[in-house]
């Protein structure tokens, strides 16, 4: 406790006493049935994060009604008296694991994941990244007064029922983009009766049902809101108006203030990705706390211990709300506590696992470096029947991971790098907008040692690797490089020896449009050098990039002015710059640059290993990660984990 006195100071909301300043901040799974209903999945999930010991677990958001406030798939429902026995058995499984059980409730406005009608909001503003599903417009239908009055009825039976399932405390969603959020903001509500206009009666709804909630519970039972501090979309609505409706809602009883940020238009300030800052929402609770006396729940993007406690230290929050990071580990409150923060998995702010790849496509959320999360229950790591001696060959994310597994299970592990650990991660890590990929190689360094795994700092061979049971390849990937006359000149360098620190000139060009070229324009531009990128197609980023980073890295390159020629196939590199051709003209054009970069992506290392340690009668051979396939850290974690679990 010492390492973070005030993370670990019992704290209250309302009567409700807490062990601790930590609360899982609630984010949909996609794990109840169909029907809103609670499963057996979903238990195992929140069971599982409640060991973690964190104060208290706040359930994802539930829908309130059957008319509209539905959002996504699998969403957990509140909205009928049917839902209340799995409610309860939701509640006494977090409280019997020590924590304490909250539950977030919600109307979905016109953020609806589903896509299907009907969709309803204060106006007729739809979310830009709504597609229609089934032939139906995807345009939200205008609330009428005797509607609004009912959702707002719809709250408060709700909170009630989250209180007769024996829920601790109850979290009224008011930001992010939803209902609530919708009243709110300028940019989604243009009425002109008394539910829009001033901010008096955009105001109104939220009060509302605040007061509604409170009647319908009692005085005494926790009661609290979540709010975005602005929503960030510039006719929105700023901080100074959210202070005022934190006053006015502490008045009428809210026992604390749940602060986050942005809306789903605005998905980088709600969901920050590594190019965000960290601690991204932080500087609106601290200013929320200037004008309120009850509780002030810090949250976005504080990913580690260290930053939680800073927070609580220099008096930003009163409670850290945490929601991807106890993902990634669940056991993170423990590891803090005991004081091994180095042993907390920490999140990397990919949003590969939890958006990208499950929940944007109907799928339960996953995690890119806890493949666990999901499948509590189905995917432990358990003793091996038989101890076997491997050898790992590589030092990446795959390599690393598998190491740690196989060692967990009581296999006797070496690891073969000539490097020093980390992989790609190592260029992939030095741009500080990357920074939140340094601990994750920190944490595998820490774990190789504290598990005793044997690292050999050489090249493996078929001859060093001769004597073990097992050899799990995963020697990498390596750049891609075009078939172009003067591919070879010596002004051309590859996007890896500009991240190890490779000269460049005065004038320098990017060839590609993926991830790893806009990453590595944008790095050259913090370094002060003028970078320009060249791209086949007319877009940026079009494959395999998550949503929020293709937001961030695209304002980012507009912010800092970098130009993208596009619609050019490159013909030939040159000692002066490139020839290139129009895509939809054909006609032919130089580029001028003193440095041409090749950021064209990654392919499977060019590597007999594998056969060799097969024609040497290894028993078991393996191949993973991008040695198999050039793919993400996600791709690279699991496979490493589901190979470990089965050896």
């Amino acid at each position: 406790m010492s390492k973070f006195p005030n993370l670990f100071t019992p704290g209250r909301i309302g009567s409700l006493a807490l062990k601790n300043r930590i609360l899982k901040a609630p984010t949909s799974t996609g794990m109840s049935n169909i029907d809103g209903s609670v499963s057996e999945r979903l238990i195992r999930h929140y069971r599982d994060v409640a060991r973690g010991g964190a104060g208290l677990i706040i359930v994802e958001y539930a829908y309130v009604d059957n008319h509209g406030a539905k959002s996504a798939h699998c969403q957990l429902g509140i909205s009928t008296d049917d839902h209340i026995p799995g409610l309860a058995w939701l509640a006494q499984s977090i409280k019997e694991e020590g924590s304490c059980a909250g539950i977030q409730i919600e109307h979905a406005g016109r953020q609806k994941f589903l896509g299907i009608q009907p969709i309803v909001a204060p106006s007729v503003v739809p979310w830009p990244a709504l597609k229609a599903k089934k032939g139906q417009a995807a345009v939200p239908r205008e609330l009428t007064e005797p509607e609004i009055l009912q959702i707002i009825e719809d709250f408060g039976s709700s909170a009630l029922r989250a209180k007769l399932a024996g829920f601790d405390l109850v979290e009224i969603h008011g930001a992010h983009g939803y209902l609530i959020t919708n009243f709110l903001s300028p940019h989604t509500n243009k009425r002109t009766d008394d539910w829009g206009g001033s901010h008096e009666n955009r105001m109104r709804f939220a009060l509302r049902v605040a007061e509604n909630c409170r009647a319908k519970v009692g005085p005494d039972f926790p009661l609290t809101i979540r709010l975005s501090g602005t929503d960030y979309e510039p006719d929105g609505f700023p901080i100074e108006e959210t202070a005022v409706l934190a006053k006015r809602l502490e008045a009428l009883g809210i026992d604390a203030i749940h602060v986050s940020g942005g809306d789903h238009h605005q998905m980088i300030h709600q969901v920050s990705p590594m190019a965000i800052e960290r601690c991204h929402n932080v500087w609106a609770a601290a200013e929320l706390k200037k004008h309120v006396s009850i509780p002030i729940i810090a949250s976005g993007s504080i990913t580690l211990p260290e930053l939680a406690e800073a927070v609580l230290a220099e008096g930003k929050g009163d409670f850290i709300g945490l929601a991807r990071p106890l993902w990634a580990d669940p056991e993170w409150p423990i590891k803090a506590q005991e004081g091994r923060p180095e042993d907390i998995r920490p999140c990397i702010r990919c949003n590969d696992g939890c958006l990208d790849r499950t929940f944007f496509n109907y799928q339960a959320v996953s995690c890119s470096v806890n493949p666990e999360i999901g499948r509590e229950g189905t995917f432990k790591i358990t003793p091996a029947v038989r101890r076997k001696k491997i050898c790992v060959i590589g030092g990446g994310v795959a390599g690393m991971e598998a190491a740690r597994v196989c060692a967990l299970r009581g296999h006797s592990v070496t690891l073969f790098e000539k490097r020093d650990l980390g992989g790609a991660l190592i260029e992939g890590s030095v741009a500080e907008f990357k920074a939140d990929l340094r601990p994750m190689i920190d944490y595998w360094k820490t774990q190789m040692s504290k598990l005793g795994i044997e690292i050999r700092r050489e090249e493996a061979t078929a001859e060093s690797a001769a004597g073990f049971d097992v050899a799990i390849v995963a020697v990498g990937g390596e750049p891609a490089v075009p078939k172009l006359p003067g591919i070879d000149h010596a002004n051309v360098v590859d996007a890896l020896d500009v991240f190890n620190g490779a000269e460049v000139g005065k004038q320098v060009l990017v060839l590609g449009g993926g991830e790893t070229a806009v990453e590595t324009a944008l790095y050259l531009h913090d370094q002060g050098v003028p970078v320009s990128m060249l791209v086949r197609r007319d877009t940026l980023m079009a494959h395999d990039v998550a949503i929020t980073d293709r937001i961030a890295y695209s304002e980012m390159l507009v912010k800092d002015g970098i130009p993208v020629i596009t619609n050019l196939q490159v013909k030939a590199v040159n000692a002066d710059g490139v020839t290139a051709s129009s895509t939809t003209t054909g006609e032919e054009k130089r580029i001028p640059a003193d440095t041409v970069v090749t950021a064209l992506g990654y392919r499977p290392r060019t590597n007999n290993l594998a056969q060799s340690l097969r024609e040497r009668k290894i028993p078991e051979v393996y191949e993973i990660g991008d040695c198999v396939r050039a793919a993400r850290i996600f791709d690279a974690v699991h496979a490493a984990y589901k190979l470990g679990i089965r050896i």
